[in-house]
């Protein structure tokens, strides 16, 4: 089959993924009051991410069905996670850490798609140490709950699979596209300063650019 057909067929899987992971986040976890929320503007930011996400995944990495695979398991779980912290802000354990144990495996046996070599190798066990743990000493002054422990799980997954350098892309891009949104909601005053803003989303959608938007290995 075309590659061009693949793709087109890996972003419609993709939506409807993105569908699906939607409609599982606002059932689980259970809200407290016992809610499921409704289609909303979180439906369609999901789906486009879903199929964004599996498209590029089968540009990227169709040639190789292993690399396919390893990728595709990573940005379904990532697309799972970007909709359920969109709608309770949370990142949970039973997706996190999974997806540590899985990236690190692949780190041991020298099977990622990304990281090549010990020394690749080690400072991506760096990385995904040493990132977010300055990320959660820097957040210590402005209180709990400034970041979340599911990002900081989130951090370690993606440098632990994607490798050090990659990991920083993905962190500079989610922290850049944080930055411009929210400035634009506080100009269309739709929040202000005070208001709480889940950074999971924007770590996310940097962690995918930096997993499927650049080349090289």
């Amino acid at each position: 089959m075309d590659r061009s057909l693949l793709v087109g067929l890996a972003g419609v899987i993709g939506l409807a993924w993105g569908f699906v992971a939607d409609r599982r986040a606002a059932r689980w976890p259970a809200h407290d009051d016992g809610s499921i929320r409704a289609v909303d503007w979180r439906t369609p930011l999901v789906v486009v991410a879903g199929g964004l996400a599996f498209g590029a995944t089968v540009a990227r990495f169709g040639d190789d069905p292993f690399e396919l695979t390893v990728v595709g398991v990573f940005a379904a779980a990532l697309v799972a996670l970007f909709a359920t912290d969109l709608d309770q802000r949370l990142l949970p354990d039973l997706v996190t850490l999974p997806l540590i144990a899985f990236a690190a495996l692949l780190l041991v046996v020298g099977a990622s798609p990304f990281v090549s070599g010990q020394e690749e190798a080690l400072l991506a066990v760096v990385a995904a140490i040493a990132v977010p743990l300055a990320l959660f000493l820097l957040a210590i002054p402005f209180g709990a709950g400034a970041i979340g422990q599911g990002d900081l799980k989130l951090l370690a997954a993606v440098g632990l699979l994607a490798g050090a350098e990659r990991l920083v892309y993905g962190l500079v891009a989610g922290t850049v596209g944080a930055g411009i949104v929210i400035l634009a909601l506080i100009l269309a005053r739709r929040i202000t300063l005070r208001s709480y803003v889940p950074y999971g989303p924007f770590l996310i959608a940097g962690a995918l650019w930096a997993l499927l938007g650049i080349a090289g290995r």
